[in-house]
């Protein structure tokens, strides 16, 4: 017995030691927001009190455009993963987007509800406060899930719609960003609060990217430092605790705004299987597949992935009439 007590004794000496050696290596207090709020704005930022948030957000371009391009990004991500749409858009268009609510220098709701609801009634708050009465809704995962769950609600705002590899439907994923992964098991998800290795959000970002060569240091920095924003990686795991409305892509084949499906043909994270669902139940919608690219096209291939909304835009397409039509880019 005094053995087997001294073992005991080892080995929980040596998983101190590994304990604190994970945390001074792996462990990162949060990022203060006075560094965040230098590096990631620049002049054209703005913030604005929302709910009990100062949400971060751009409005450029055109200001005499009374329908302006609103644009969402998806889970972990900000503003920042539409700048090189937002440079060329600008040009001729107003052109907005904001941090969402837990991600980006926006921070956390205060109610922690991350639910898809909540996040609507987030854009229509938003978007009432900047006097917006009228859009074309952009957005990219679950900003795409956001995007045509607000179109049902709210369809007078809506003049036209684009989904970018949108969530919505029960996906099957050929693969999850292991950071994910970790935000939706039980235990693990609690350390990820005080333990963000970088490693794990390049490998979540690598994920998500068809062309490995593309995620840049300044890119992964970019996810790393922003999760690191104060109560964002709780937030982070917050959101994935929130139970989801399984029947609600019912309401899809209700939209009648012309809507542009954009999707990477290479996307794991939510199959291009899933673009097709889009586009059979869309009454009114066009379906452009970006070629050789993972699940942020307008991040990773902005160029190509910017000509199908260049056409999509110019298009009158205020008629009735169904127009289907597959293009690959």
């Amino acid at each position: 017995m005094k053995y087997l007590i001294k073992f005991i004794k080892i080995i929980g000496g040596f998983l101190a030691i590994a304990i604190i050696a994970i945390l001074l290596f792996f462990g990162h207090r949060d990022i203060p927001f006075i560094y965040l709020k230098t590096k990631y704005t620049n002049e054209a930022s703005s913030f604005i009190s929302i709910d009990g948030m100062n949400v971060h957000y751009r409005d450029e371009g055109n200001q005499q455009d009374t329908i302006p391009i609103v644009l969402i990004h998806g889970t972990a991500s900000s503003l920042h993963t539409f700048d090189a749409w937002a440079n060329r858009l600008k040009i001729t268009n107003r052109v907005i987007r904001m941090d969402l609510p837990a991600y980006g220098l926006t921070g956390p709701f205060p109610d922690r509800n991350y639910s898809i609801q909540h996040y609507t009634e987030f854009i229509k708050t938003f978007l009432d406060a900047i006097k917006v009465k009228q859009c074309i809704l952009a957005g990219n995962s679950l900003g795409g899930e956001i995007a045509w769950n607000f179109a049902v609600a709210q369809p007078k705002m809506v003049e036209k719609l684009i989904l970018i590899d949108a969530a919505g439907y029960r996906q099957i994923s050929k693969s999850v960003p292991v950071a994910f992964k970790i935000g939706q098991t039980p235990v693990l998800n609690k350390i990820l609060t005080y333990i963000t290795p970088h490693f794990i959000v390049q490998a979540s970002v690598e994920n998500i990217y068809f062309d490995k060569s593309k995620v840049t240091p300044d890119l992964v920095d970019r996810y790393y430092e922003l999760t690191l924003r104060e109560g964002n990686r709780q937030a982070f795991v917050d959101r994935f605790t929130i139970e989801k409305d399984t029947s609600a892509y019912k309401n899809i084949k209700t939209i009648k705004q012309p809507t542009l499906i954009l999707w990477g043909s290479e996307d794991l994270l939510i199959p291009l299987e899933n673009a097709t669902k889009f586009h059979k139940d869309l009454p009114h919608n066009s379906l452009a597949i970006i070629q050789n690219t993972g699940h942020t096209p307008m991040e990773e291939s902005p160029i190509e992935s910017l000509k199908p909304v260049l056409q999509f835009l110019k298009k009158d397409l205020s008629s009735n009439k169904k127009f289907k039509k597959g293009l690959k880019v």
